[in-house]
């Protein structure tokens, strides 16, 4: 894969609105996650301080890894056709393909509930669609 081409500013905006995409997602479906995942919020609130934030960083780290693929693999499309469109399809593509399937699997044998998967797979579906328009849009170098 080249990185020659690669537009950063795209993939920096591209994981902060996908970063950001979560916290709304996650925060409109919080009791109905809390439940899925079988975590109790008072839970939660004994978690202090640095190891509360590491999953935020984790998950903003991965997001940034995510765009920077995905940029690469648009950047395989060829010439004039990096566009939001052809983003969206091809993060729907990548969704589909391999992160829908890897986290049912995951959820499978972990035995987590139907509701848990169905909650993070479309939050993975978001995350992916907004990276590819995002990068899409503002073209990958």
């Amino acid at each position: 894969m080249s990185w020659e081409g690669v537009n950063y500013l795209a993939i920096v905006l591209a994981a902060v609105s996908s970063f950001m995409f979560g916290g709304v997602w996650y925060g409109l479906l919080s009791t109905q996650w809390l439940a899925a995942a079988n975590i109790r919020p008072e839970d939660l609130q004994k978690a202090k301080g640095a190891a509360t934030a590491a999953p935020y960083v984790i998950a903003f780290v991965a997001q940034l890894v995510m765009a920077l693929f995905l940029a690469g693999l648009l950047g395989h499309l060829g010439s004039g056709q990096v566009t939001a469109s052809n983003g969206m399809i091809t993060a729907a593509s990548v969704w589909a393909g391999f992160v829908a399937t890897s986290l049912t699997v995951n959820h499978a044998f972990q035995g987590a509930k139907k509701e848990l998967t169905l909650i993070d797979a479309a939050h993975w579906l978001g995350v992916l669609l907004i990276q590819g328009a995002v990068i899409g849009w503002m073209g990958v170098g």
